[in-house]
Protein backbone atom coordinates (compact mmCIF):
# COMPACT_ATOMS: atom_id res chain seq x y z
CA UNK A 1 0.00 0.00 0.00
CA UNK A 2 1.24 3.13 -1.32
CA UNK A 3 -1.14 5.62 0.12
CA UNK A 4 0.02 6.28 3.53
CA UNK A 5 -2.63 5.88 6.78
CA UNK A 6 -1.92 7.19 10.23
CA UNK A 7 -4.19 7.61 13.09
CA UNK A 8 -4.42 11.37 15.14
CA UNK A 9 -3.05 10.19 18.33
CA UNK A 10 -5.57 9.17 21.27
CA UNK A 11 -7.38 6.08 22.25
CA UNK A 12 -9.89 5.11 24.98
CA UNK A 13 -7.54 4.40 27.99
CA UNK A 14 -7.64 1.18 29.13
CA UNK A 15 -9.78 0.32 32.12
CA UNK A 16 -6.92 -0.86 34.24
CA UNK A 17 -5.49 3.10 33.66
CA UNK A 18 -8.36 4.60 34.67
CA UNK A 19 -8.89 2.77 37.52
CA UNK A 20 -4.92 3.74 38.55
CA UNK A 21 -5.32 7.27 37.24
CA UNK A 22 -8.40 7.32 40.30
CA UNK A 23 -6.18 5.53 43.01
CA UNK A 24 -3.27 7.82 42.50
CA UNK A 25 -5.85 11.22 42.20
CA UNK A 26 -6.91 9.81 45.87
CA UNK A 27 -3.58 9.28 47.33
CA UNK A 28 -4.11 5.38 47.49
CA UNK A 29 -1.31 4.90 44.48
CA UNK A 30 2.14 6.27 44.19
CA UNK A 31 3.54 7.60 41.24
CA UNK A 32 5.54 4.51 40.36
CA UNK A 33 2.55 2.82 40.46
CA UNK A 34 0.52 5.18 38.04
CA UNK A 35 3.51 4.81 35.94
CA UNK A 36 3.50 1.70 35.91
CA UNK A 37 0.14 1.18 34.95
CA UNK A 38 0.54 3.92 32.08
CA UNK A 39 3.46 1.79 30.42
CA UNK A 40 1.41 -1.17 30.55
CA UNK A 41 -1.61 0.79 28.94
CA UNK A 42 0.69 2.16 26.31
CA UNK A 43 1.93 -1.64 25.20
CA UNK A 44 -1.40 -2.80 25.31
CA UNK A 45 -2.02 0.18 22.53
CA UNK A 46 0.26 -0.38 20.34
CA UNK A 47 0.08 -4.09 20.11
CA UNK A 48 -3.50 -3.83 19.41
CA UNK A 49 -2.86 -0.82 17.15
CA UNK A 50 -0.47 -3.24 15.55
CA UNK A 51 -2.97 -5.76 15.22
CA UNK A 52 -5.00 -3.79 13.19
CA UNK A 53 -2.75 -3.63 10.57
CA UNK A 54 -1.30 0.52 11.46
CA UNK A 55 1.85 0.89 9.49
CA UNK A 56 1.97 3.88 12.09
CA UNK A 57 1.46 4.05 15.36
CA UNK A 58 0.93 6.33 18.32
CA UNK A 59 1.04 5.68 22.57
CA UNK A 60 -2.83 6.50 22.69
CA UNK A 61 -1.53 9.74 24.81
CA UNK A 62 -2.67 6.76 27.79
CA UNK A 63 -0.74 8.68 29.55
CA UNK A 64 -1.50 12.66 28.89
CA UNK A 65 -4.15 14.22 31.23
CA UNK A 66 -5.42 15.87 28.11
CA UNK A 67 -4.17 16.37 24.58
CA UNK A 68 -4.06 20.08 25.84
CA UNK A 69 -2.26 20.34 28.97
CA UNK A 70 0.00 18.09 29.51
CA UNK A 71 2.92 20.57 28.82
CA UNK A 72 1.82 22.54 32.21
CA UNK A 73 0.59 20.05 34.32
CA UNK A 74 1.44 20.54 37.84
CA UNK A 75 2.43 24.19 37.12
CA UNK A 76 2.93 25.64 40.28
CA UNK A 77 1.23 29.19 38.69
CA UNK A 78 -1.96 28.27 37.27
CA UNK A 79 -5.76 29.13 37.82
CA UNK A 80 -8.53 27.23 37.48
CA UNK A 81 -10.73 29.62 35.96
CA UNK A 82 -9.68 29.91 31.83
CA UNK A 83 -10.71 29.62 28.92
CA UNK A 84 -14.50 27.84 28.59
CA UNK A 85 -14.45 25.79 25.56
CA UNK A 86 -18.32 25.09 25.13
CA UNK A 87 -19.81 21.66 22.79
CA UNK A 88 -22.75 21.38 20.92
CA UNK A 89 -24.44 19.44 23.53
CA UNK A 90 -24.10 21.88 26.10
CA UNK A 91 -20.85 20.74 27.95
CA UNK A 92 -17.43 22.69 28.57
CA UNK A 93 -14.03 21.96 29.36
CA UNK A 94 -12.27 24.75 30.84
CA UNK A 95 -8.41 25.44 30.18
CA UNK A 96 -6.33 26.84 33.25
CA UNK A 97 -4.84 30.87 33.57
CA UNK A 98 -1.51 31.89 33.71
CA UNK A 99 -1.16 33.68 36.54
CA UNK A 100 2.32 34.73 36.65
CA UNK A 101 5.42 34.10 34.57
CA UNK A 102 7.54 33.08 32.83
CA UNK A 103 5.81 30.46 31.03
CA UNK A 104 8.15 27.01 31.08
CA UNK A 105 6.93 23.39 30.21
CA UNK A 106 6.82 20.98 33.42
CA UNK A 107 7.44 18.05 30.65
CA UNK A 108 7.41 17.50 26.95
CA UNK A 109 6.44 14.81 25.11
CA UNK A 110 8.97 12.87 23.67
CA UNK A 111 8.78 11.31 26.93
CA UNK A 112 6.00 10.06 25.86
CA UNK A 113 7.72 9.48 22.69
CA UNK A 114 10.30 7.39 24.40
CA UNK A 115 8.34 5.11 25.99
CA UNK A 116 5.98 4.28 22.69
CA UNK A 117 9.05 2.89 21.06
CA UNK A 118 10.28 1.02 23.26
CA UNK A 119 7.64 -1.43 22.78
CA UNK A 120 6.35 -0.67 19.12
CA UNK A 121 7.72 -2.41 15.72
CA UNK A 122 6.91 0.13 13.81
CA UNK A 123 7.30 3.69 13.31
CA UNK A 124 5.46 6.10 16.03
CA UNK A 125 4.36 9.26 15.69
CA UNK A 126 3.72 11.88 17.70
CA UNK A 127 1.08 14.22 18.91
CA UNK A 128 1.73 17.84 20.38
CA UNK A 129 -0.60 20.91 21.28
CA UNK A 130 -0.12 23.38 19.14
CA UNK A 131 1.42 26.85 20.92
CA UNK A 132 -1.56 28.49 19.65
CA UNK A 133 -3.84 26.56 21.76
CA UNK A 134 -1.36 27.51 24.99
CA UNK A 135 -1.54 31.18 23.88
CA UNK A 136 -5.09 31.22 25.71
CA UNK A 137 -3.67 30.58 28.97
CA UNK A 138 -2.54 34.27 29.23
CA UNK A 139 -5.39 36.21 30.48
CA UNK A 140 -6.91 39.38 28.72
CA UNK A 141 -6.13 41.51 30.93
CA UNK A 142 -2.51 40.42 30.97
CA UNK A 143 -0.26 39.41 34.21
CA UNK A 144 2.12 42.26 36.17
CA UNK A 145 5.78 42.15 35.26
CA UNK A 146 5.54 39.62 32.53
CA UNK A 147 3.66 41.11 29.17
CA UNK A 148 2.02 39.63 26.39
CA UNK A 149 5.08 39.63 23.84
CA UNK A 150 7.08 37.99 26.52
CA UNK A 151 5.05 35.34 27.03
CA UNK A 152 4.66 34.76 23.54
CA UNK A 153 8.51 34.72 23.32
CA UNK A 154 8.86 32.15 25.83
CA UNK A 155 5.79 29.99 24.70
CA UNK A 156 7.56 29.98 20.90
CA UNK A 157 10.75 28.73 22.58
CA UNK A 158 9.23 25.94 25.02
CA UNK A 159 6.80 24.74 21.53
CA UNK A 160 10.12 24.82 19.79
CA UNK A 161 12.33 22.84 21.73
CA UNK A 162 9.36 20.20 22.34
CA UNK A 163 9.10 19.60 18.64
CA UNK A 164 12.46 19.48 18.01
CA UNK A 165 12.97 17.07 21.14
CA UNK A 166 10.45 14.76 19.43
CA UNK A 167 12.17 14.86 16.00
CA UNK A 168 15.72 14.14 17.47
CA UNK A 169 13.78 11.28 19.63
CA UNK A 170 12.62 9.70 16.32
CA UNK A 171 9.60 10.54 15.85
CA UNK A 172 8.09 9.55 12.35
CA UNK A 173 6.42 12.88 12.31
CA UNK A 174 5.44 15.19 15.11
CA UNK A 175 1.80 16.45 14.75
CA UNK A 176 0.56 20.03 16.20
CA UNK A 177 -3.21 19.71 17.50
CA UNK A 178 -4.79 22.94 16.28
CA UNK A 179 -8.42 22.20 17.30
CA UNK A 180 -8.66 25.75 18.18
CA UNK A 181 -8.49 27.07 14.63
CA UNK A 182 -11.72 26.24 13.37
CA UNK A 183 -13.57 26.93 17.11
CA UNK A 184 -11.74 30.64 16.55
CA UNK A 185 -13.72 31.68 13.62
CA UNK A 186 -17.24 30.84 16.08
CA UNK A 187 -15.49 32.87 18.63
CA UNK A 188 -14.65 35.54 16.44
CA UNK A 189 -15.80 35.28 12.74
CA UNK A 190 -13.55 37.98 11.56
CA UNK A 191 -10.87 36.01 11.84
CA UNK A 192 -8.58 38.02 13.59
CA UNK A 193 -7.91 35.73 16.22
CA UNK A 194 -7.12 32.78 13.47
CA UNK A 195 -4.78 35.12 11.85
CA UNK A 196 -3.27 35.58 15.37
CA UNK A 197 -3.08 31.52 16.05
CA UNK A 198 -1.30 30.88 12.46
CA UNK A 199 1.36 33.76 12.82
CA UNK A 200 2.00 32.63 16.00
CA UNK A 201 2.33 28.30 14.70
CA UNK A 202 4.40 29.78 11.74
CA UNK A 203 6.81 31.77 14.35
CA UNK A 204 7.85 28.57 15.69
CA UNK A 205 7.68 26.19 12.33
CA UNK A 206 9.49 29.01 10.24
CA UNK A 207 12.47 27.83 12.90
CA UNK A 208 12.79 24.38 11.16
CA UNK A 209 14.52 23.41 7.80
CA UNK A 210 12.38 22.23 4.68
CA UNK A 211 13.81 18.51 5.66
CA UNK A 212 12.04 18.74 8.86
CA UNK A 213 9.12 20.76 8.20
CA UNK A 214 8.36 17.73 5.73
CA UNK A 215 8.35 15.61 9.50
CA UNK A 216 5.68 17.65 11.16
CA UNK A 217 2.15 18.25 10.41
CA UNK A 218 -0.93 20.08 11.40
CA UNK A 219 -4.36 18.46 12.75
CA UNK A 220 -7.14 20.43 12.51
CA UNK A 221 -11.32 19.06 13.26
CA UNK A 222 -13.97 20.77 15.36
CA UNK A 223 -12.82 19.09 18.53
CA UNK A 224 -14.70 15.75 19.90
CA UNK A 225 -15.16 15.17 23.53
CA UNK A 226 -18.04 13.16 24.81
CA UNK A 227 -19.55 12.20 21.46
CA UNK A 228 -19.60 16.44 20.76
CA UNK A 229 -18.17 18.89 19.01
CA UNK A 230 -17.09 22.57 19.46
CA UNK A 231 -17.35 23.95 15.95
CA UNK A 232 -18.82 21.68 13.35
CA UNK A 233 -21.16 24.47 12.21
CA UNK A 234 -18.45 26.28 11.41
CA UNK A 235 -17.60 26.82 7.29
CA UNK A 236 -14.54 24.86 7.04
CA UNK A 237 -13.81 27.22 3.91
CA UNK A 238 -12.95 30.48 6.42
CA UNK A 239 -10.13 27.83 7.91
CA UNK A 240 -8.99 25.96 5.54
CA UNK A 241 -7.08 28.94 3.29
CA UNK A 242 -5.75 30.30 6.58
CA UNK A 243 -4.73 26.61 7.84
CA UNK A 244 -2.61 26.01 4.81
CA UNK A 245 -0.55 28.58 4.75
CA UNK A 246 0.98 27.07 7.71
CA UNK A 247 4.65 26.25 7.40
CA UNK A 248 3.72 22.03 7.54
CA UNK A 249 4.61 19.67 5.36
CA UNK A 250 1.13 17.60 6.18
CA UNK A 251 -2.01 18.29 7.36
CA UNK A 252 -4.83 15.90 8.40
CA UNK A 253 -8.01 17.07 7.94
CA UNK A 254 -11.28 15.74 9.62
CA UNK A 255 -13.40 14.68 6.44
CA UNK A 256 -15.63 11.75 7.51
CA UNK A 257 -18.13 13.72 9.62
CA UNK A 258 -18.12 16.69 7.15
CA UNK A 259 -22.10 16.81 5.49
CA UNK A 260 -20.37 18.02 2.13
CA UNK A 261 -16.84 17.13 1.53
CA UNK A 262 -16.83 17.23 -2.08
CA UNK A 263 -17.02 21.29 -0.96
CA UNK A 264 -14.30 20.87 0.97
CA UNK A 265 -11.89 19.01 -0.49
CA UNK A 266 -12.30 22.03 -3.66
CA UNK A 267 -11.07 24.36 -0.93
CA UNK A 268 -8.14 22.11 0.02
CA UNK A 269 -7.23 21.49 -4.21
CA UNK A 270 -7.80 25.42 -4.49
CA UNK A 271 -5.03 26.65 -1.68
CA UNK A 272 -2.90 23.55 -1.81
CA UNK A 273 0.88 24.46 -1.52
CA UNK A 274 2.84 22.70 -3.20
CA UNK A 275 5.03 19.40 -1.63
CA UNK A 276 2.25 19.32 0.91
CA UNK A 277 0.27 16.04 1.86
CA UNK A 278 -3.17 16.01 3.23
CA UNK A 279 -4.36 13.11 4.88
CA UNK A 280 -8.11 13.15 4.63
CA UNK A 281 -10.23 11.62 7.70
CA UNK A 282 -11.85 8.65 6.67
CA UNK A 283 -13.46 7.10 10.08
CA UNK A 284 -15.13 9.20 12.01
CA UNK A 285 -14.69 8.75 16.28
CA UNK A 286 -17.70 10.33 17.53
CA UNK A 287 -19.88 7.95 14.95
CA UNK A 288 -20.28 4.73 17.26
CA UNK A 289 -21.01 2.77 13.97
CA UNK A 290 -18.05 1.16 12.51
CA UNK A 291 -17.27 1.98 9.20
CA UNK A 292 -16.59 -0.85 6.43
CA UNK A 293 -13.68 -0.66 4.26
CA UNK A 294 -15.65 -0.36 1.05
CA UNK A 295 -16.88 2.79 2.78
CA UNK A 296 -13.36 4.20 3.57
CA UNK A 297 -12.28 3.29 -0.11
CA UNK A 298 -14.89 5.21 -0.96
CA UNK A 299 -14.17 8.24 0.52
CA UNK A 300 -10.48 7.97 -0.26
CA UNK A 301 -11.71 8.02 -3.83
CA UNK A 302 -13.76 10.64 -3.40
CA UNK A 303 -10.69 12.74 -2.22
CA UNK A 304 -8.96 11.64 -5.04
CA UNK A 305 -11.52 13.27 -7.54
CA UNK A 306 -9.76 16.54 -6.14
CA UNK A 307 -6.12 15.75 -4.90
CA UNK A 308 -3.08 14.07 -6.54
CA UNK A 309 -2.68 10.66 -5.32
CA UNK A 310 0.67 11.26 -4.47
CA UNK A 311 0.12 14.08 -2.22
CA UNK A 312 -2.88 11.89 -0.49
CA UNK A 313 -3.19 10.23 2.53
CA UNK A 314 -5.85 9.13 5.47
CA UNK A 315 -6.41 9.39 8.94
CA UNK A 316 -9.06 9.28 11.60
CA UNK A 317 -11.44 12.60 11.80
CA UNK A 318 -9.53 13.12 15.32
CA UNK A 319 -8.36 11.31 18.25
CA UNK A 320 -10.81 8.55 20.27
CA UNK A 321 -10.30 10.11 23.53
CA UNK A 322 -8.32 13.42 23.67
CA UNK A 323 -9.43 14.00 27.46
CA UNK A 324 -8.41 11.53 29.83
CA UNK A 325 -11.68 11.01 31.33
CA UNK A 326 -13.77 10.60 28.32
CA UNK A 327 -14.82 7.08 27.94
CA UNK A 328 -17.99 7.70 25.38
CA UNK A 329 -15.91 5.91 22.71
CA UNK A 330 -14.91 1.84 23.27
CA UNK A 331 -11.71 0.98 22.45
CA UNK A 332 -12.74 -1.90 20.62
CA UNK A 333 -14.95 0.61 18.61
CA UNK A 334 -11.34 2.65 18.24
CA UNK A 335 -9.84 -0.40 17.14
CA UNK A 336 -12.43 -1.67 15.02
CA UNK A 337 -12.58 1.42 12.86
CA UNK A 338 -9.09 1.34 12.75
CA UNK A 339 -8.71 -1.38 10.98
CA UNK A 340 -11.63 -0.18 8.91
CA UNK A 341 -8.81 2.62 7.82
CA UNK A 342 -5.91 0.44 7.06
CA UNK A 343 -8.08 -2.51 5.45
CA UNK A 344 -10.44 0.74 3.17
CA UNK A 345 -6.95 2.25 2.44
CA UNK A 346 -5.76 -0.80 0.97
CA UNK A 347 -8.35 -1.04 -1.28
CA UNK A 348 -8.75 2.73 -2.19
CA UNK A 349 -4.62 2.24 -3.12
CA UNK A 350 -5.60 -0.75 -5.50
CA UNK A 351 -8.44 1.11 -7.34
CA UNK A 352 -6.30 4.40 -7.92
CA UNK A 353 -2.88 1.79 -9.01
CA UNK A 354 -1.00 3.22 -6.70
Amino acid sequence: MTLPTEPIGSVPRTPELLAAMAAHASGELDDAGLAAAQDLAVRDTIARLEEAGSPVVTDGEQAKPSFATYPVAGLDRLAPDGVVIPFADGHTRRLPRLTAGPLRYTGHADRYLAAARRHAKVPVKQAVIAPSALSLLYPPDGIDGYPREAFLDDLANEAEAEIRRCLEGGAHVVQLDFTEGRLSLKLDPSGGVLEQFVELNNRVLERFSEAERARIGVHTCPGGDLDSTHSLDVDYAGLLPRLLRLKAGNFYVQLASEPDPDKVLAVIAEHLPADVRVFVGVTDPIDPRVETPEEVRDRVLTAARHLPADRLGTCDDCGFSPFADDTSTSRETAFAKVRARVEGTALAAAALGV
